[in-house]
């Protein structure tokens, strides 16, 4: 695990808002004295505006020359406090936060791209991030590049001189094909290089490390790692920040307070809970792999993955806490039945929560996708993706042998 990730900076904002005065007309003048001590845990400051004391001061904050906050849209200490915590665990210069992690990818389209401009994207992709992308081409003319695999040259040659961005994500949704990020960065030049590390968090990998220019996560995923919080969180440089921050202001993608307090909560045990999970994550991929009802597995550190040797490099305790398999056979009814069977393990049409649950990638994630180029991204009708929770192996192990064992008496 890289060093430091698991110690959160407090800022400077929010110790000097958790102990400003309250309104003279709604508590005692006592009240308004700056005491001696802070609370341990950040505040929640669920305010739609600050009050702000004269217009000088405005100035001041709207030219950036004073810390404070004037509309949550805008800023909120609580954005600004995980900002600056995602910052530091990236080791990037500047964060910002999104209302989910399909906000943070509509803010870097609309920032960094317009009508005619051209974008990359990986093929294989989350798809919402795909459609995304086929939306903005179909209604601004966006032109747009898919590229198949995640070798660095193919990128390389897909770059045109009107290219703004190149989209991948580090690990892919749902087959974890590896794309080796500092090399794709080396080989795109001075073309920004956006990565979706939802799958890997920083305790994995710290893109902006590697080359790219920004990085951006689900945080309703591990970042928060509890299945109770919708946001999305960027890093990178503090002028491409800025641009996305005005981009979620204008548009309206501003996260709530709560929800990034939250988010803050729960990275205080991700190193842990990380650690965990790919521990367990491999072992379940191995006892998946010689399972009989089990066609193919998906884990980069199974022998036979196409990015074995990649994901050793990468990652040697393992991408994450996700695992894709394949049934036998017997498409979505063969699923279906397996669902039924696995009661201990939930179907969830999401990932990273404390429990272990599964997703069927043909019906959720990818249901938007056209079927044949589902197909021909090997996202089968009998793909089960597994997404590992804190639970003890034996646990989750028995669940799945039992319900892989009814499959086929």
């Amino acid at each position: 695990m890289p060093p430091g990730a698991d110690s959160l900076p407090v800022s400077g904002p929010a110790s000097t808002a958790a102990s400003a005065p309250i309104s003279r007309s709604a508590a005692p003048v006592a009240s308004t004295v700056v005491p001696l001590t802070q609370p341990a845990v950040v505040p929640i400051f669920q305010t739609s505006a600050f009050d702000v004391p004269d217009l000088d001061t405005l100035a001041l904050l709207a030219r950036g020359e004073a810390v404070g906050h004037i509309y949550t849209r805008d800023s909120n200490p609580n954005h600004a406090i995980l900002a600056e915590s995602i910052a530091a665990l990236e080791q990037a210069e500047s964060g910002a936060v999104f209302a989910s992690g399909m906000g943070a990818l509509s803010s870097i389209f609309l920032a960094l791209a317009g009508a005619g401009d051209h974008v990359v994207i990986a093929r294989a992709l989350y798809g919402r991030t795909r459609q995304l992308a086929e939306t903005l081409q179909q209604r601004w003319g966006l032109q747009l590049t898919v590229v198949d695999g995640v070798a660095p040259e193919n990128f390389r040659r897909a770059v045109t001189e009107r290219t703004r961005f190149v989209l991948v994500e580090t690990v892919s949704n749902p087959l974890l094909e590896v794309a080796d990020i500092g090399a794709i960065a080396a080989a795109l030049g001075k073309v920004p290089l956006v990565v979706d590390s939802t799958f890997t968090t920083p305790e994995l990998i710290r893109p902006c490390q590697c080359g790219a220019a920004i990085v951006m996560h689900s945080a309703s995923k591990y970042l928060n790692g509890h299945g109770d919080v919708m946001l999305g969180v960027a890093a990178g440089s503090a002028a491409l920040m800025q641009r996305l921050g005005e981009a979620t202001s204008v548009f309206g993608f501003n996260a709530n307070p709560f929800e990034a307090w939250l988010c803050l909560r729960g990275m205080r045990t991700l190193s842990l809970r990380m650690r965990q999970i790919c521990h367990t994550t491999r072992q379940l991929a191995e006892l998946l792999g010689g399972h009989p009802a089990v066609r193919r597995v998906h884990y980069p550190l199974l022998a036979g993955h196409p990015s074995r040797e990649l994901a050793e490099r990468l990652y040697p305790d393992g991408p994450g806490g996700i695992v894709s398999f394949e049934l036998l056979s017997g498409g979505a009814a063969a699923v279906n039945r397996f669902m039924q069977h696995s009661r201990g393990i939930p179907f969830t049409p999401t990932l990273a929560d404390v429990r272990t649950t599964i997703s069927w990638p043909a019906g959720t994630s990818h249901r938007f996708v056209d079927p044949d180029e589902r197909r021909g991204l090997g996202i089968t009708d009998e793909l089960i993706r597994l997404s590992v929770g804190l639970e003890p192996f034996d646990q989750i192990a028995s669940e799945l042998t039992r319900s892989l064992d009814l499959l086929r008496s």
